[in-house]
C-alpha cells in the first residue's frame, strides 16, 4: 500500500472515530436535558410542566454554546429513550459519502451560524437567490443536516439560573449525594487515603463508602457499583464538579440505568449540608483514633475500610441522627420494599462497563491497551466497538453496527486491567500501637455478628477482588 493510501485510511479513521464521540457526547447530552422527565412518578401533566420548563431554559450545548430545544425535540428524545434506551438517543449515523454537494451544505452551515433564527426553508430560499450554480439541497436535507451537527436547535445567549431540588427527599433512594473526602496518610510511604461516599438524602444512611489512593472515576464507580447492587437503584444522584463525578463514563451508566444525574452549581454548595456534615463526624469520630500522641496505626488500605465498615454499622448507623431523630439505617430500611429491589447483575454489569472503538486488521486482530485479541473473520478491516469491564482485559466484547460478535479470543495479553484502573498497592504493616484499640474492637464485635448471621462480604461484586483494586475490603454498603 502506498504513503498516500496509507495516510489516506489513517484520515478516515481518525474521522470516524471523531465522529463516533462526536454521537456520543450529543447523546449524553440529550439524556441531561431529559432525564428528569424520564421519572415513573410524574403524571402527564406533571411530565408537560417539566418538558415545557427545560424547553425555556438555556442549556450549554455539546459544542460548548448555550441552546435552547423545542418541546417536539424533547418529547422526541424521551419515546427514543423509552424505546430503546441510551443507543437510542444516538443521532443517526452520517452517510460516509453524501449525496448533497458539500459546498452547498457548508454554506448553508454558514448562513445558519450567521443567524441561528433562520429556518432550514429560509435558507434553502437564500441559496436559490443567490445562485452560483450549488446544487441547493432540499430544506428536509439542510433539516436533518442541522440536526446531525446539533444546529437544529435555537440560540440564545441568555442564560437562566438553575434552581436546587428541595430540602429533603420524601423516601429513601430518592436520592442519594456523593462526594469524597481528602483523609489520613497511611504507609511507609504516608500515601494520602480519599474516601469515597454515597449517602442517602432521606435517612443519612451511608449507602456504599470505601477508602483508596486515587481520586478518579475508577474508583468511584467501584463504589457507586456495590452500593447498587446492596442497596437499589436511587432515582437521583447529587455530585460535586470534582473531575470523578463528572465523567462522560458515569453519565452514560446513570442513563443506562434511569438514573437521574444532578451536579451542584460551582461556588454554590446548597444542598450539599448533609455529606459535608457527615465527613465532618467522619473526622471528629473514626479518623481522629489515627492521629493523637498513640495514633491507631493502621496496616493497608484493606485494614482501613474494614474499621471504617465495623464504625459504621456499629456506630453511624445505630445512633439518632440530630435532624431525623432516628437511627440513619432504621429510618432507611423504614422507607424501603421487602424484598429490596435489587437490579439485575446483567444490566448492572453493562451499565458499567467502558466502550471505545478500534479497527480490525487484515489478519483479524485487533489491538487494546497493549493487547491483541481474534476477532470473528466477517470482520476483517472494519470499525468495531469493544465493550470491556476495566478491571478484566482478558475478557471482552465486540460489536458491529449495533450486533454483538460474541467475545474476542485472546491472542496476546500484557495487561490485565485498562491503564486507568490502576491496581491500589498496600504499603507494609507498620508496629502497632500500644493502649486501647477502639476500631478494633469494633472490627471484632462486627465479625462475631457476621459470623453469626450473613456474611455480607459475598455480596460484594466478583469482578472487583482486592487482586485487582486492593482496596474493596470492609466497604461499606
Amino acid at each position: 500500500m502506498t504513503t498516500h493510501h496509507t495516510q489516506h485510511h489513517a484520515a478516515r479513521h481518525a474521522e470516524a472515530r471523531h465522529r463516533a464521540e462526536q454521537a456520543r457526547q450529543i447523546a449524553l447530552f440529550r439524556y441531561r436535558l431529559v432525564q428528569e422527565a424520564l421519572d415513573g412518578d410524574l403524571s402527564s401533566r406533571q411530565r408537560g410542566v417539566v418538558v415545557r420548563a427545560i424547553a425555556a431554559q438555556t442549556h450549554p450545548g455539546p459544542a460548548g454554546r448555550p441552546v435552547r430545544v423545542s418541546r417536539k425535540t424533547l418529547d422526541r428524545w424521551i419515546r427514543a429513550w423509552r424505546a430503546g434506551g441510551f443507543e437510542a438517543l444516538l443521532p443517526a449515523a452520517r452517510r460516509p459519502d453524501p449525496r448533497s454537494d458539500p459546498a452547498a451544505l457548508a454554506l448553508a452551515v454558514a448562513l445558519k451560524k450567521e443567524n441561528p433564527a433562520r429556518t432550514a426553508v429560509q435558507i434553502r430560499q437564500i441559496m436559490l437567490t443567490r445562485g452560483g450554480g450549488l446544487a441547493v439541497p432540499h430544506e428536509r436535507t439542510l433539516q436533518r443536516h442541522f440536526r446531525r451537527i446539533d444546529l437544529d436547535l435555537d440560540l440564545d445567549p441568555a442564560a437562566t439560573g438553575r434552581v436546587l431540588s428541595r430540602f429533603e427527599t420524601a423516601k429513601p433512594n430518592d436520592m442519594w449525594i456523593g462526594d469524597a473526602l481528602h483523609a489520613i496518610r497511611i504507609g511507609p510511604a504516608g500515601r494520602k487515603t480519599i474516601l469515597f461516599c454515597f449517602l442517602d438524602d432521606h435517612s443519612r444512611a451511608v449507602m456504599g463508602g470505601r477508602f483508596g489512593f486515587a481520586e478518579d472515576v475508577v474508583r468511584m464507580a467501584g463504589v457507586l457499583r456495590t452500593a447498587l447492587q446492596t442497596r437499589g437503584i436511587p432515582g437521583r444522584l447529587y455530585l460535586d464538579n470534582g473531575s470523578p463525578f463528572i465523567d462522560s463514563w458515569l453519565l452514560k451508566g446513570c442513563a443506562d440505568l434511569g438514573i437521574k444525574l444532578i451536579h451542584s452549581t460551582p461556588y454554590r454548595p446548597e444542598g450539599r449540608g448533609k455529606v459535608e456534615r457527615f465527613f465532618r463526624v467522619v473526622r471528629e469520630q473514626f479518623l481522629v483514633e489515627f492521629s493523637g500522641h498513640h495514633p491507631r496505626r493502621v496496616a493497608d488500605l484493606a485494614e482501613l475500610n474494614r474499621l471504617f465498615a465495623a464504625w459504621v454499622e456499629s456506630v453511624y448507623h445505630c445512633r439518632p441522627h440530630g435532624e431525623t431523630g432516628q437511627a440513619p439505617i432504621v429510618r432507611w430500611n423504614s422507607g424501603m420494599p421487602t424484598p429490596l429491589p435489587i437490579p439485575e447483575a446483567d444490566r448492572l454489569s453493562e451499565a458499567f462497563k467502558w466502550e471505545e472503538t478500534r479497527t480490525v486488521d487484515k489478519t483479524c486482530l485487533i489491538s487494546a491497551f497493549g493487547n491483541y485479541y481474534q476477532v470473528d473473520p466477517a470482520l476483517r478491516r472494519r470499525r468495531v466497538q469493544i465493550i470491556f469491564d476495566p478491571f478484566h482485559l482478558e475478557e471482552i466484547e465486540v460489536r458491529h453496527d449495533g450486533k454483538s460478535y460474541g467475545t474476542a479470543k485472546v491472542f496476546t495479553l500484557s495487561r490485565h486491567a485498562h491503564p486507568k484502573a490502576k491496581p491500589e498497592q498496600p504499603g507494609q504493616s507498620p508496629p502497632q500501637a500500644t493502649g486501647l484499640d477502639y476500631l478494633g474492637l469494633l472490627d471484632e464485635a462486627r465479625t462475631r455478628h457476621l459470623a453469626a448471621s450473613i456474611d455480607y462480604a459475598a455480596l460484594l461484586p466478583s469482578d472487583h477482588h482486592d487482586d485487582h483494586t486492593g482496596d474493596h475490603d470492609g466497604q461499606v454498603a
